[in-house]
């Protein structure tokens, strides 16, 4: 897509970043940081850049905790020049705003989500959208998996192209399920094991081998032992198609889930009944780094423990080492919680990708078509 000088580009941006317990302050802004580099492209270009994003889940409500201003306030501190925020979204405020942009100026439109036509993808409110400007670039990868107006519907009416972070993300995400280098290795943990399961199903045969932690390895523990159920088909078909599965040897448990619990390590097989799986052992710790030594690609998405926890972040801590360690390997990390471990081990800019999605990541890898992409290519 050519940008003339001038022209007005809508571009979707992931700005949904989480702010601390005070709720004042942002906590993480990598989320702004990824989408500088499209911002600057077009800035460059001297393109007018007008940025959409949403904040939170104020349902359709104008709500003031939910504003994009403390957002805006540390964009123009990272881009180091002015970034106003429009007072809404579209409308004669928008318009009034974005028609005293001149070429290179960026502006940041009010959270999308005060208008219930974003999120029920109403083609009116994608239109005027639409209206504020020339083009359009999908750039908010983290809710490509939305089919909303300012992810989908606006496509219909702009001419669209995916903006840089989201070409990166297709790409190193598409680099493990489509052709990865072998030997392929999916880790994967995390506290929510059902959204693991389509994961887990379409990576089979992909993947040469899983290494499980979390409450996915709680599940396929007890799918291994009762041989009944919808994990133990999962399991079997996985092995059926040639992946190998490999389960933690020994884990970290207590009675009680708590910080301060007082925990022991077991083997699997002397798991009490009622105990929370609080980390990987040891001796599987051990085991998952000689099973990645060898690995040409891996893609991990969920902590191998509670590892907000210190008491229970070592085995977390220990697989990060050992993939970021990896020289020739494609390491993908797969967002959410575990992209939230890697950066507070300080260690992100070791792996080759740090995806921005959570759902959106965990949809491209169940090989669900993500509404945002397609969009962009029926564009």
């Amino acid at each position: 897509m050519e940008f003339a000088p001038g022209a007005r580009v809508l571009v979707r941006v992931d700005y949904n970043v989480p702010f601390d317990r005070d709720g004042a302050h942002i906590s993480d802004d990598s989320r702004i940081v990824e989408s500088l580099p499209t911002i600057d492209y077009l800035t460059q270009r001297g393109c007018k850049v007008i940025l959409c994003a949403h904040l939170g889940r104020p349902n359709g409500r104008r709500t003031e905790s939910d504003s994009l201003q403390p957002v805006a306030e540390r964009l123009a501190k990272l881009i180091g020049r002015p970034a106003p925020m429009a007072s809404d979204c579209i409308g004669a405020d928008a318009e009034a705003a974005i028609s005293r942009m001149t070429p290179g100026d960026v502006i940041l439109l009010e959270n999308l989500r005060f208008h219930p036509g974003e999120e029920s993808n109403d083609p009116a409110f994608a239109n005027a959208l639409a209206n504020l400007a020339d083009c359009y670039i999908g750039e908010g990868f983290g809710v490509a998996h939305r089919s909303h107006a300012s992810t989908a519907g606006v496509t219909k009416y702009l001419p669209s192209a995916a903006g840089l972070l989201m070409a990166r993300e297709i790409d190193a995400l598409g680099r493990v399920v489509a052709n990865p280098k072998r030997p392929c290795v999916a880790v994967l943990g995390g506290a929510k094991a059902e959204d693991k399961m389509p994961v887990v199903e379409n990576l089979s045969g992909i993947t040469d081998r899983f290494l499980l932690g979390g409450v996915v390895a709680s599940a396929f523990i007890a799918a291994s032992r009762h041989r009944s159920g919808e994990w133990s088909r999962i399991l079997r078909s996985s092995i059926e198609a040639g992946s190998e599965v490999r389960l933690p040897l020994d884990v970290v448990t207590s009675s009680v889930f708590a910080e301060n619990a007082d925990a022991q390590t077991v083997t699997v097989e002397s798991i009490g009944q009622g105990q929370h799986i609080l980390d990987i052992g040891t001796q599987t710790v051990d085991a998952y780094i000689r099973a990645l030594a060898d690995a040409e690609t891996v893609i991990w998405n969920g902590p191998m423990g509670v590892f907000e926890w210190e008491s229970f972040a070592a085995g977390t801590s220990a697989i990060a080492q050992a993939i970021a360690s990896l020289e020739n390997a494609h390491t993908v990390i797969g967002g959410g919680s575990t992209a939230d471990a890697v950066r507070s081990l300080g260690i992100e800019s070791r792996f080759s990708h740090v995806s921005t999605g959570g759902g959106a990541t965990l949809e491209f890898l169940s090989g669900k078509e993500l509404p945002g992409i397609a969009a962009l290519a029926d564009a």
